[in-house]
């Protein structure tokens, strides 16, 4: 008997101490507005190699490009 209400009273005290420890999620917008820095460098280069008549046809027709 006494086996039985020990358990009774354990149980019940877990029930209440897991009750208190309930989960909570809170959405809250930030004080300060979110900043983001980027530092962007960039740097193409673009090599051209072209045979001389080839060169002779785009040097006459400008139109072409």
């Amino acid at each position: 008997m006494k086996w039985r209400a020990a358990n009774s009273i354990g149980i019940i005290c877990s029930a209440l101490y897991l009750m208190g420890c309930s989960p909570s999620v809170r959405l809250e917008a930030p004080e300060k507005p979110i900043e983001i820095t980027m530092n962007i460098k960039i740097e193409h280069e673009i090599r051209l190699k072209v045979e001389k008549d080839v060169d002779a046809l785009i040097s006459s027709n400008k139109d072409l490009f």
